[in-house]
């Protein structure tokens, strides 16, 4: 991996830190790392889709490996962060339980957080094998057909991060946690809308355009 794109993933990590200065500081760290790793996964699986109908991205189609290690060594952080800043690496408050006084035992105060964090944790160990396997030796030890093989499932790892980053975009946030809860909407939330439904939309796009080229090919022939 080199340095070469280190600047943009961290003009990504610095767009969502600097524009959310109202969120508790650790809480926008480690929210800033994440959505930087989304929006880098989410430039990897669309630049194939999109040079079939784009020619001027067929440009960053060398660049998918470098931008996918860093999405890895970013989306890695992220979750590292959230079991020892968060969850303090508390199985009961991974699934969102805690402790609450009153009633003298743990109870769940955030019916859709355990799930998510499921989701989010299946992709966190997904994505270290994807990264790991994107260096040369690994490349080189796996095969052509074994490694495109296993990094198809970037898109299943798209799909599991996009519905751990729905729940926490539209449906997290109470005063749980003992955290500062945000007083204004996200604006991420809007963009998080067109990246989730872009890269299906892309796939279809190619898939059909695909099969066209190949009924004009059989036309000639």
């Amino acid at each position: 991996c080199s340095s070469d794109l280190a600047i943009p993933s961290l003009l990504f990590f610095a767009l969502f830190w600097f524009t959310r200065m109202e969120w508790d500081p650790e809480m926008r760290f480690w929210r800033a790392i994440g959505d930087a790793s989304l929006l880098l996964l989410w430039l990897v699986l669309v630049v194939g889709p999109l040079s079939r109908v784009w020619l001027a991205a067929r440009a960053l189609l060398s660049w998918r490996r470098e931008i996918g290690i860093w999405c890895g060594v970013l989306g890695v952080a992220h979750g590292g962060l959230i079991l020892n800043g968060w969850v303090r690496w508390d199985i009961s408050v991974f699934f969102g339980y805690e402790f609450i006084p009153q009633l003298d035992r743990l109870a769940r105060v955030e019916p859709g957080f355990g799930l998510a964090n499921v989701l989010g944790m299946l992709a966190f160990f997904w994505l270290l094998i994807l990264t790991a396997t994107s260096l040369n030796w690994a490349m080189n030890r796996l095969g052509s057909a074994a490694w495109k093989w296993l990094h198809n499932g970037a898109y299943i790892v798209f799909y599991l991060i996009v519905a751990h980053t729905f729940y926490f975009l539209f449906m997290h946030y109470t005063a749980s946690f003992h955290r500062s809860v945000p007083t204004s909407l996200n604006w991420f939330q809007t963009p998080f809308v067109f990246l989730a439904l872009s890269v299906p939309t892309l796939q279809v796009i190619g898939f059909l355009n695909a099969i066209n080229h190949r009924k004009q090919t059989k036309v000639r022939l």
